[in-house]
Formats: C-alpha cells, sequence, structure tokens
C-alpha cells in the first residue's frame, strides 16, 4: 500500500515512517507537516491510507479529514498521542470520514505499538480492497433456558466509517418506547469502544453502555459491541462474542450480529445499515428482511462512504433507502416512540 502521514511532530512522523518501511508491503509515499499539506498533497499524489494527526498547525486532522474526504476520498487512520483524551475530536474526524483510530506507536509506552499499528493497517488494507474471510456465522453454545425477556422490540444498528456520528444523530431526542432495545455494531478498535459509548452517553437522553459476554437486552439503552470479536445474539436472548469467522476483516462484524438477529429473534426489529466502506452489514440485512424485519440503509448523499449502503441496496436487502435526517423519524415510527 502506499501510505501518506500527516503529523507535524518530526519525532511521531519519522517512528511512523520506520513503522511503514519496516515491512516490504507498503511505501511512505509522503508525509505532510500541517493540514493545509495533507489536503493539498492528496489532491496531487493520492494514496491509498493516510496516517492522520489530530492536532496540527493551519488545518486540524479533523477538518484536514472532511476536505480530503470531499475532495480527494481515500482511507484514512487517525494516529495520535493518547487519543482517549481528545474523544469529542476523535469522534469528529470518524465523523468526517476516518476509518478508525490509535494512538502513535512511540507514545503509547509499550514494545507492541509498532506491531499493533501494523496489525491495523493490515485490517484496513483488506477494508480498502473489499476482501474478507468466510461470513458464516456460528453461534455459541446455549444458553440456560430464558426467562421471558421485558424487551420485545428491537433496534439493531450496523455503521463504519462516519458511523460514530450517523449513529448520534439518528437517536438524538428519542426517547424509545418501553420494551425497545438498541444494539449499536459499529466497526472500531476495542480499546476505544468503551470510549465511544461514553461520548454517545453524552449526546443522547438514554442511557449506553459497553456489552459485557452474557449480557442480556436492556429495554431503553442503547449497547455498544466492544470487542473486536464478533457480537452475537443467541436463542436465548442473551448477547456474546465469538473469534469466529477469525479471518473477516471486519470486526465486529454487523453481518453476523444481523444475522443471529435474523435467526433468533422473534420479536419486532429494525434493521439499520448507516454509513461504511465495503459490504459488511449487506447480507445480513438481507436475512433480516427475509425474516420479515423492517430494514433501513442510509442513503448515498448523506453517507460518509457508500460502500455498505450501497451492497445493501444492491442485494436489495433495505426496504428504505432514506437519507440520514430521515433516519431518525422512520425509526420513531416504525417502534411507536414516544419522542
Amino acid at each position: 500500500m502506499k501510505i501518506a502521514i500527516a503529523n507535524d511532530v518530526a519525532m511521531a512522523a519519522e517512528a511512523l515512517r520506520r513503522v511503514v518501511a519496516s515491512t516490504h508491503e507498503h511505501q511512505v509515499l509522503w508525509i505532510a507537516r500541517t493540514g493545509v499539506e495533507a489536503v493539498r498533497m492528496c489532491a496531487e499524489n493520492r494514496p491509498d491510507l493516510v496516517l492522520m494527526d489530530l492536532n496540527m498547525p493551519e488545518l486540524d486532522g479533523v477538518e484536514a479529514t472532511r476536505q480530503i474526504m470531499e475532495q480527494s476520498p481515500c482511507a484514512i487512520l487517525v494516529v495520535t498521542g493518547r487519543p482517549q483524551d481528545n474523544v469529542n475530536q476523535v469522534f469528529r474526524a470518524l465523523g468526517a470520514g476516518a476509518l478508525d483510530v490509535t494512538a502513535t506507536p512511540m507514545l503509547q509506552g509499550k514494545a507492541g505499538g509498532a506491531a499493533e499499528l501494523l496489525a491495523k493497517i493490515k485490517t484496513m488494507d483488506k477494508l480498502i480492497r473489499h476482501s474478507g474471510g468466510s461470513q458464516a456465522m456460528q453461534p455459541r453454545s446455549a444458553a440456560p433456558e430464558r426467562k421471558e425477556a421485558p424487551v420485545t422490540k428491537l433496534v439493531a444498528i450496523g455503521a463504519s466509517t462516519g458511523g460514530p456520528l450517523a449513529v448520534s444523530k439518528i437517536l438524538a431526542g428519542w426517547l424509545p418506547p418501553p420494551g425497545c432495545a438498541i444494539v449499536v455494531v459499529q466497526h472500531i478498535d476495542e480499546n476505544f469502544a468503551e470510549h465511544f459509548a461514553k461520548w454517545l452517553g453524552e449526546q443522547l437522553q438514554m442511557p449506553v453502555r459497553a456489552i459485557e459476554h452474557g449480557d442480556e437486552l436492556a429495554p431503553g439503552t442503547v449497547l455498544i459491541a466492544k470487542s473486536n470479536d464478533h457480537l452475537i445474539l443467541d436463542k436465548d436472548y442473551r448477547l456474546g462474542y465469538d473469534a469466529a469467522p477469525k479471518d473477516y476483516a471486519y470486526r465486529p462484524s454487523v453481518d453476523v450480529f444481523f444475522r443471529c438477529v435474523a435467526q433468533h429473534w422473534r420479536g419486532d426489529a429494525v434493521g439499520v445499515l448507516l454509513t461504511g466502506m465495503g459490504r459488511d452489514g449487506a447480507e445480513g440485512l438481507l436475512a433480516m428482511r427475509r425474516a420479515g424485519h423492517t430494514t433501513i440503509a442510509q442513503d448515498q448523499a448523506s453517507s460518509a462512504v457508500y460502500g455498505m449502503p450501497r451492497a445493501a441496496a444492491e442485494l436489495d436487502a433495505a426496504q428504505m433507502v432514506l437519507p440520514l435526517d430521515k433516519i431518525g423519524p422512520m425509526l420513531r415510527n416504525t417502534t411507536g416512540s414516544r419522542g
């Protein structure tokens, strides 16, 4: 892959250059010292992937990401020191079209930083090439007999690039009706999932929490997948995580969770597939539609990256293809919401 670096700190930029150059699979295409340079250089010599810092002179990483995605779209990975200290900036960058976030290796304070970055770049490469392993679902073994669940309606949301802000926008101001649970599968590194849940909770009028293995669905609560393993829902309506399929590029997989809903959920359900690169979620959304559930995909004009929703539209998996500002009202109408 041809990789560009946007970072104004010389030591950090050099650390990133060395990590990228340590493998023959990638090459450093250019290094930008400001956000303005990054936007210009992307237009002149577009890379496959940009390693984007958040804090840069002239134009910060958030606005640089936004302008690159508008003018010279390419994959962007936010690589910055202590991203957990810049939660709002990180999610603004993700909302502008960045794929994911990780810490700058030299600032992580642990030897595995370079290896973690290379692993992240490898995943980005798979996503860019729209590849991935088998999408076969392997649910875990049955849990003990289920008590009557208070949840009778389920909203299942899948998202990737640009997803955090998209999720917050469709759920903003919503008070779900009694017995309605919301589950979000967002492509995001497990080290940052808890921060995503915390940030989203600050945007919404309902509780948000990350899902622990073995959790039950909770009415009136937004539940967030928190692992690089795939989120599953078993026949006893318990949530958990499964590493299989191990070679699947999209982690956690929207397809895996949507298929679980199609297979096991017996109440009313709505599947929503939002902005994102690749095809994850399209076949799962189709399975939900075939199971008799309502299915919605975001439209092209309002998507940061029209990959996953496009795949759903091509499969006729979505009963409705809607702009982002129409999805929230449709959820309210479909579920009989109070707000």
